[in-house]
């Protein structure tokens, strides 16, 4: 069968390697360049996504956790285990009874796929190895693991080099003008028949579907996600609450730098995808409150932005489901949704649903 896959991220280059391996004839289709837009401007991490817990997103979260095991597997070189410490405050919104609950359920979560047990670390220990961190208030920290991404555009280019083996054709800079039930795609210069077409074009997906006189199925909120990259190399990560949020941030090692993110801000398509004067402030306040040593806007060595294409239904951002949907309308099969870490568990699904379809 003949597949046209629209978007070359890390969703659809997971799906038309999944599709090729099926035997499929399978052509990829990327208006700029592959994984040039969202997914090289995520947080690096390859997580089950603890905070998901607090939204009961059970399934997702122990997909996730199988999906980040396989990764560090499959590509070592480009992938790490990474420490993270969580700290706990006299006045933080989580208590240490509740994180330790659900750090206990992220573990048991990974069904023998983990990456070693959680462990409650004193003060003392938190300023061995924090000596920068706020200690007024600190009680402790606990340190759990999860998986990082040393680059995320280059572990994208090396699931697009598997698909190629696996015999996609891979054509970038080649935006896709529309698409229609009957399988048709539309490029400039011309159009192609195919058999079925797989629509992952992320936040323009919609966009795609409209442009092609097609209704959408399922709505999405694009939120845009902003990173700081700072001075200072760092051997583990740290997850922050936001005071007054229920937000997390993250700092992380990045190379020799420390990458401090993200935001969650809603998003228009067409506006510009960078890191806005706002964002960047409220990324500098928040890190300064939990560090000794503050950090200023000149000091801030880099920054980038992503918008992420989230299933609807909620007004926070952070209360946003990760999850993905499928949406066929005859021959075209529109993905919705989805995170980093789970695509190739999205792409399974893809595969089982065309199998369905047939």
């Amino acid at each position: 069968m003949r597949v046209a896959v629209v978007g070359g991220g890390i969703n659809g280059v997971c799906i038309a390697w999944a599709l090729a391996k099926q035997l499929h004839q399978v052509t990829l289709f990327e208006r700029g360049q592959l994984m040039g837009e969202t997914s090289s401007a995520s947080s690096k991490l390859l997580h089950g996504g603890l905070r998901y817990l607090e939204q009961r997103q059970w399934r997702l979260v122990r997909e996730a956790l199988a999906e980040r095991h396989w990764w560090l597997k499959a590509a070592p070189e480009l992938t790490r285990r990474l420490p993270i410490l969580y700290p706990i405050y006299r006045n933080s919104r989580r208590s240490r009874w509740l994180l330790k609950a659900g750090l206990t359920l992220y573990d048991t979560l990974a069904l023998g796929k983990g990456l070693g047990w959680h462990r409650w670390l004193s003060h003392q220990a938190v300023m061995a190895m924090e000596p920068d961190l706020e200690r007024r208030g600190l009680l402790g920290a606990y340190c759990f693991f999860d998986g990082q991404m040393l680059d995320d555009h280059a572990l994208g280019l090396w699931a697009a080099e598997q698909c190629q083996a696996a015999g996609v054709e891979i054509i970038e800079q080649q935006p896709v003008l529309a698409i229609d039930p009957e399988g048709l795609v539309v490029i400039n210069g011309g159009m192609e028949q195919f058999d079925q077409v797989i629509n992952v074009a992320g936040p323009w997906s919609q966009k795609l579907l409209v442009d092609s006189a097609m209704r959408p199925r399922q709505q999405l909120s694009l939120i845009r996600g902003s990173h700081l990259v700072l001075p200072g190399q760092r051997s583990h990560g740290l997850m922050l609450e936001v005071p007054f949020e229920e937000r997390v941030v993250f700092v992380l090692p990045h190379g020799e730098h420390t990458l401090l993110g993200t935001t969650e801000v809603r998003h228009q398509l067409g506006e510009p995808v960078r890191c806005s004067a706002e964002e960047r402030h409220y990324l500098l306040q928040l890190y300064n409150h939990y560090f000794l040593k503050p950090r200023t806007d000149g000091e801030v060595l880099g920054s980038f932005a992503g918008v992420r294409p989230l299933l609807a239904g909620a007004s926070s951002p952070s209360q946003l489901s990760r999850e993905y949907v499928l949406s066929s309308q005859g021959r075209v099969l529109t993905v919705s949704g989805g995170k980093w870490t789970t695509a190739r568990a999205l792409a399974r699904a893809v595969c089982a649903k065309v199998d369905e379809d047939l």
